[in-house]
């Protein structure tokens, strides 16, 4: 699970840029937590933590700046 925080760190997408985003995962569950400055960042961060191999679930925390 540790590779969705290196996805989201390493994604060249500019919406993610500026984004304070946390990761946590528990068996495969995914929880993104923190502040973007756009909702199309906070989208992105949703649909690449979907694609990591082994997430069956994300929630959202997140919080637009």
């Amino acid at each position: 699970m540790k590779d969705i925080s290196r996805k989201l760190a390493t994604l060249d997408e500019p919406t993610l840029k500026s984004a304070e985003i946390n990761v946590g995962t528990f068996e495969g569950a995914v929880q993104l937590s923190g502040s973007v400055t756009w909702q199309a960042a906070e989208s992105k961060a949703v649909e690449v933590a979907r694609t990591v191999g082994g997430v069956t679930s994300v929630k959202n925390d997140m919080r637009l700046k």
